[in-house]
């Protein structure tokens, strides 16, 4: 129950980095709000794993970095996607696709043949990602379309972390990538020369809540609680992110969500819930299959 704690109060903190965020960059660039919030939240991390850092090999840390650089082209996008949008809720469940394209990916990088939880799931996924986007006829805005594209490019992530993940330690994997993912913000703002930063006590606040509690925290709890819980259940908890940054941003920044695209998030929200429970569902037949063999 503790892992599940630990996963649940990491939604939350999830969600609370969409409104964090999009307060943020109305005071300040994207580029630069990703490069400052990423590299503080890998140091405050350090303290945890310094000890398991010092005895990486130049291999681990180079594989580590190399998945960060994916995780920081996807929070570039999605960043931007986030200053440029006028809703957050349908961005957090295209966000949530990330799920479902994974398989795909995994597919067409590594030839890894998707389950037939995913040729279920897929349908369900793109009715929603429908209803959710064309309200005014066969038009999508450029929001989402960029949120679509930070899903694809987290599901590169998804697959490419899941490689190395037998290699390195969560937490100290964790905080190499986040520290890349502010490197990548850091070199794109030095590309782009952004507007100066307009300070004020409610963009510090924000700030802190983004940095510390939404990436930091949010980063280790999630870390903790996959650690104690199944695969299964951390996925199945995993995907309240969209529902809480749905109640976030209608209670503080007073979203509204038309019907269509509120039936929609909730087919995306029935097909990440179907491709979780099937993919349990087959692995256990498939398995019992094999100790049957084995048996004979």
């Amino acid at each position: 129950m503790r892992g599940v704690l630990y996963l649940f109060v990491a939604t939350l903190l999830a969600a609370m980095g969409w409104i964090a965020s999009k307060v943020v960059v109305q005071s300040m660039a994207g580029e630069m709000f990703i490069a400052s919030r990423f590299i503080l939240a890998s140091l405050i991390l350090v303290p945890f794993c310094y000890k398991s850092l010092l005895k990486l090999t130049f291999k681990q840390v180079l594989s580590a970095c190399g998945v960060g650089v994916f995780l920081g082209l996807a929070l570039q996008v999605w960043i931007y996607a986030v200053s440029i949008s006028d809703g957050l809720s349908e961005g957090a469940f295209i966000m949530s696709l990330a799920m479902i394209i994974a398989p795909l990916t995994a597919w067409l990088l590594f030839q890894v043949k998707p389950n037939r939880a995913f040729w279920v799931a897929l349908p369900l996924s793109v009715s929603g990602m429908m209803l959710m986007s064309l309200t005014d006829g066969w038009k999508m805005e450029s929001s989402q379309l960029l949120f679509l594209l930070a899903s694809a490019l987290l599901s590169v992530h998804f697959v490419m972390n899941k490689r190395i993940s037998g290699k390195l330690k969560p937490l100290v994997s964790i905080c190499l990538q986040l520290f890349v993912v502010g490197l990548v913000g850091l070199l794109y703002t030095l590309y782009t020369e952004p507007d100066a930063v307009q300070f004020s006590n409610q963009l510090l606040v924000w700030f802190v809540i983004s940095t510390v509690a939404a990436t930091s925290v949010r980063y280790l709890l999630q870390t903790m609680g996959q650690y104690k819980v199944s695969m299964e259940t951390a996925a199945l908890l995993m995907i309240l992110e969209p529902v809480w940054t749905l109640l976030l941003s209608i209670s503080v920044l007073g979203e509204t969500l038309e019907l269509q695209k509120l039936i929609g998030g909730g087919v995306i929200f029935l097909s990440l819930i179907t491709y979780i429970k099937l993919s349990r569902r087959y692995a256990k037949a498939e398995q019992a299959k094999i100790e049957l063999a084995k048996a004979a």
